[in-house]
């Protein structure tokens, strides 16, 4: 294929700007599947696509974004989709939800969320998240 052609904007390939060590950790509750952002493909906004198969005992850190999050949560059954066969917790500003369906979130820019437990998992949940600017960029309290 020349390098004018489309193939730039296919991503099939995990990439993830991630440490070993942090690649590591990630592994043993989860399994990341593919990574794409503006340094993957440049243009491209942040999405992140996993399995989690354990439960989490590190949750990323409350944070905020300056663009908005989206982030989804899917149970692994697809003669039962909507039921999570697990459960989640996510909290959003002082709000906590607790998840047992399959779940689409939004976290509008500038708003803390997080923890996110996962405190049972029965089957595979898929999990994305999509940070519409180019990069996964956090603001914490810390």
């Amino acid at each position: 294929m020349s390098e004018n052609d489309y193939s730039k904007y296919v991503v099939q390939d995990l990439k993830a700007p991630f440490s070993p060590e942090v690649n590591t950790a990630y592994s043993k509750i989860a399994k990341r599947i593919l990574w794409m952002d503006d340094k993957v493909v440049p243009g491209a906004f942040q999405m992140n696509c996993s399995w989690y198969f354990k439960t989490n005992e590190k949750s990323p850190p409350v944070h905020t974004h300056n663009v908005g999050e989206i982030l989804g949560f899917f149970g692994g059954d697809p003669d039962d989709c909507y039921n999570l066969n697990g459960e989640v917790e996510m909290w959003m500003g002082d709000e906590q939800f607790l998840l047992t369906k399959s779940t689409l979130l939004f976290a509008p820019a500038g708003i803390k969320h997080c923890p996110l437990v996962i405190w049972r998992v029965d089957r595979p949940i898929f999990h994305f998240s999509i940070v519409t600017g180019g990069t996964y960029g956090i603001k914490t309290d810390d």
